[in-house]
């Protein structure tokens, strides 16, 4: 089997959430490395499983993993966001449960030929789907100061955004930066010497911000929240883990904008736009890991599920 693995998040409590059913379809929007997927799949009997991914390698993994399951498990090479139309390509009207889990597989982010990881020499990359234009080459060596700043500072929460966007820019001026070792010397450089001594790595937050930037993740968040629900059937579930504070709040509003319906004015004695609930909240709370899950997968420890059912 190929070497993509990666340790399923709140697993257990996905598969409760989905409440899934022998004859139901369901599609997992982020198949990864098939660790919900098989577990899904394992559950069915007459039902079908629809798994879709942007990177090949994991599509390829968990061809082999889901193997067993046979003509029961359709794979599908799109980003999640793309769901409505995966849907309708493959004439089917409506699912019983759909799984995003947003997080970045684990083999991504250590494969150092991907360029994702700031503890590896690699050519800066970080796209999920290769065959995507924009690379994280791009964003570094042709986007402005200012938009180098607001991803930072909004993508990373990095509070010295202004002083790595001007480091980068004066950086690059000399010679376009290639690898992420080189991305990691120029971030370095930019902080103060305080900064470098706290526990956590002086280059995460800003390779993670890049990524974000690359792959749209935010824009794929916004847009599948808006065509999920309309593609479920009744009764049918809606389960996302989210790992970065303005994901969930994407995925918090956007849920919470359904279950409410109405969109009138609190002083308005009477509704009059007409809009009913869409969904009921399965979890008010999100749903986080508990302290077994953490001991054995310590990524998890940022980890939010939040589940709602089609009305």
């Amino acid at each position: 089997m190929s070497e993509f693995y990666h340790v399923s998040v709140l697993l257990d409590e996905c598969l409760d959430g989905l409440n899934i059913r022998p004859d139901g379809i369901y599609v997992d929007g982020t198949l990864g490395g098939a660790g919900h997927s098989s577990q899904i799949a394992k559950r069915l009997t007459t039902g079908r499983l629809i798994g879709i991914d942007r990177d090949q390698v994991a599509l390829k993994a968990a061809g082999e993993r889901l193997a067993p399951y046979g003509d029961r498990v359709t794979l599908v090479h799109a980003n999640f966001c793309e769901i409505a139309r995966v849907l309708q390509d493959l004439g089917i009207p409506g699912a019983d449960g759909i799984l995003l889990d947003l997080g970045v597989s684990s083999p991504q982010l250590d494969d150092g030929e991907r360029g994702f990881s700031y503890m590896a020499d690699a050519p800066l990359d970080m796209r999920m789907n290769r065959e995507d234009a924009l690379s994280a080459y791009d964003v570094v060596n042709t986007w402005s100061f200012e938009q180098l700043r607001r991803i930072l500072f909004d993508y990373g929460e990095e509070r010295y955004a202004p002083r790595i966007a001007e480091a980068i820019c004066r950086r690059r001026e000399e010679s376009p930066i290639e690898t992420t070792l080189e991305l990691v010397d120029v971030i370095r450089g930019a902080m103060p010497a305080a900064a470098l001594r706290e526990k956590q790595h002086p280059a995460k937050r800003s390779f993670q911000a890049i990524r974000i930037a690359v792959n749209d993740e935010l824009g794929s968040v916004e847009k599948v929240m808006a065509d999920a629900i309309p593609c479920l059937n009744p009764g049918g579930r809606l389960a996302v883990i989210t790992f970065h504070s303005l994901e969930d709040r994407i995925v918090k509003n956007a849920m919470g904008a359904a279950a409410k319906g109405c969109t009138c004015p609190p002083n308005f004695p009477v509704c009059v736009c007409g809009k009913k609930p869409k969904v009921q909240l399965v979890n008010r709370k999100p749903i986080t890991s508990t302290p077994e899950e953490l001991e054995r997968n310590p990524r998890a420890r940022s980890a939010k599920l939040r589940v709602c059912e089609k009305i």
